[in-house]
């Protein structure tokens, strides 16, 4: 250690040190503090580098960037609410581009070309619990990440987007669910709608569904947090070809 003394200053957050572990009668589950959003950080992140080989068939730009201050607003200078994300495609744009002239109109097409994936945890059904759900929309363990839709704009996701998602899965052959909350109760939100308002990129909303949600202990499906990173993957990889295709039936 080090004396009182020296410490000049310091940021102290409390937090559960038991490890993670594997539960359930078929070792199904997973057992953890933070799963949200640690799982889809580590579900965007492990599918970012699985993907590589593939880059040399994109002509895209993959990038996973992860917020501070999700839990208490994202107003901040690391958070979803900064101009983070502009400031990198700006950059990105910029370095790409030789010709000063043509700098803020390929920044414009840019992020009009971008699409954001905002991965946030969502809430399962609980068989406790279940008239907390639409009786159509209850997230369930083991069949696939979750498309967020809410009509007050909570969540970004629009019928294009969802679109664009599900059949990126449905190459791969992987199940996808749809969320709508009740409408006589609240709706939480994710960064998806404040990033995209920030930078006009379309986005959708997707989550792992997961059980007590900001608990010490929460829980999750294994196989959700193996769609996740599949679907992800799929995302990255798929999606150019469903943009193309779709364009092409359209002329």
């Amino acid at each position: 250690g080090i004396s009182a003394e020296d410490i000049v200053d310091f940021e102290l957050q409390a937090c559960d040190t038991q490890p993670s572990a594997i539960g359930g009668a078929m070792d199904e589950l997973v057992f953890s503090g933070r799963l949200d959003n640690l799982a889809s950080c580590y579900a965007s992140l492990e599918a970012l580098t699985t993907s590589l080989g593939s880059l040399g068939d994109d002509d895209s730009v993959r990038v996973v960037v992860m917020y501070d201050h999700e839990e208490c607003g994202s107003c901040s200078a690391p958070g979803a609410g900064s101009t983070m994300a502009s400031d990198l495609v700006k950059r990105v744009t910029t370095a790409c581009c030789k010709s000063e002239s043509g700098k803020s109109q390929l920044l414009e097409i840019a992020l009009q070309k971008s699409f954001l994936l905002s991965a946030d945890m969502a809430h399962a059904i609980h068989p406790n619990y279940a008239d907390k759900h639409e009786s159509q929309h209850g997230p369930q363990f083991h069949k696939g990440v979750v498309i967020k839709h809410n009509a007050n704009q909570r969540y970004a996701t629009n019928s294009i987007t969802a679109t664009l998602f599900r059949e990126c899965g449905r190459k791969r052959g992987l199940p996808c669910q749809e969320f709508v909350v009740r409408s006589d109760m609240g709706c939480g939100s994710t960064i998806g709608p404040i990033v995209s308002t920030k930078t006009g990129m379309r986005t959708a909303d997707v989550g792992i569904p997961q059980w007590s949600m900001h608990s010490v202990r929460e829980v999750c499906g294994c196989d959700d947090v193996g769609y996740a990173v599949e679907h992800f993957r799929a995302f990255w990889e798929e999606l150019g070809t469903i943009e193309k295709d779709l364009l092409d039936s359209m002329e």
